[in-house]
């Protein structure tokens, strides 16, 4: 166990570099420990990109199998071209219109980072936040950093700096607490190696963003292929789940409702996950929490992980949820459901 220090910054603040508690937390990350820190997606664990005792510290901390890659984080182009052998037309397109911001570029690895880093792959996946706090945190640090979710592998990912205590707390050397994340999933990983561009992982920037962006894209059949060596974050391993059995549940409404009165004649406490137009639309349940509004995706997108985390104070031995349409960044939202359901869907 180690101390796990706490610093607070506000990311309104003018000169965040020259803010003591960012320096303090980029001197930590200097001196090769690792840190958790926000950005605009959830809240990330960084350490240095090219040395391999922080890489370590990161997959020990989380409990993280070493096979799977770890994103770079990045805050100017330049460290681009200082990790990547090549950046192509397209690559240079989706860099100029969706950064800063949660989109993830799989590109050519020049050897730069830690091949822990890279898990062994040819390939680095590259992304620059756009959160003020990680940005001024990268420059201040002049490293790139490699930053996963700040959470214990298998939980759902932190969207507060108190997630990441309840989680890592003894585990890491310190937080920098930059108030709620925005996003709330993770970035969008796009592999820029084939033709066309792949995605490998849904997020906040949605597949019909791309299209518009830059024309057709593919679909990674490894995204539901655990046997694969994966060349992005979740691609592999079950990812987001609650401690109670979790079931997706197309249609809701009454079919939950069945459910969850089954369940309680077997003297389970049950839980129920929906939005706020139909929070009073399941009576029988122990537990309904709300997340966000059905009619405004990006709002459950930002509170689902928060919500999945909640369901773990609330004691309940299994959960129901309602599904989302597989649109704009309710793709992403599904993949996450599915990952913390394990794939278990009542259809």
């Amino acid at each position: 166990m180690v101390e796990t220090k706490q610093w607070r910054a506000d990311p309104l603040t003018a000169g965040l570099e020259n803010d003591p508690q960012i320096k303090a937390a980029a001197q930590c990350l200097i001196e090769g420990e690792v840190i958790a820190f926000p950005t605009e997606t959830v809240y990330g664990l960084g350490g240095n990109a090219k040395s391999r005792d922080p890489i370590r510290k990161i997959y020990e901390a989380k409990g993280r199998p070493s096979d799977n890659p770890l994103i770079v984080h990045i805050a100017t182009p330049e460290q681009v071209r200082e990790i990547c052998t090549e950046i192509n037309p397209i690559a240079k397109k989706l860099m100029d219109t969706f950064w800063p911001g949660p989109l993830t570029l799989v590109l050519p690895s020049r050897g730069e980072v830690s091949d822990a880093v890279t898990a062994g792959l040819s390939t680095v996946a590259v992304r620059m936040p756009s959160h003020p706090v990680a940005r001024a945190l990268i420059r201040t640090a002049n490293l790139p950093i490699a930053a996963p979710s700040a959470n214990r592998s298998g939980h759902p990912s932190p969207t507060k700096a108190e997630h990441v205590l309840h989680d890592l707390d003894g585990r890491i050397a310190g937080i920098i607490d930059g108030g709620e994340t925005g996003v709330g999933v993770e970035s969008t990983v796009v592999d820029c190696t084939t033709t066309p561009v792949t995605i490998l992982r849904p997020g906040g920037i949605s597949r019909e963003q791309l299209i518009d962006a830059i024309g057709p894209v593919a679909d990674d059949p490894a995204m539901t292929r655990p046997d694969q060596t994966p060349k992005a974050p979740g691609m592999k391993y079950k990812h987001y789940a609650p401690e109670a059995v979790m079931y997706l549940v197309p249609g809701g409404g009454e079919r939950i409702q069945g459910l969850v009165a089954h369940e309680k004649n077997n003297g389970r406490r049950v839980g129920v996950l929906t939005t706020e137009e139909n929070e009073n639309g399941y009576p029988l349940a122990d537990v309904v929490l709300t997340c966000g509004r059905r009619g405004e995706l990006e709002s459950v997108a930002h509170s689902l992980f928060a919500v999945l985390r909640d369901f773990d104070s609330k004691k309940v031995d299994v959960i129901y949820s309602e599904t989302f349409p597989e649109k704009g960044i309710g793709k992403a939202i599904m993949n996450r459901l599915s990952k913390a359901a394990a794939g278990r869907l009542i259809d």
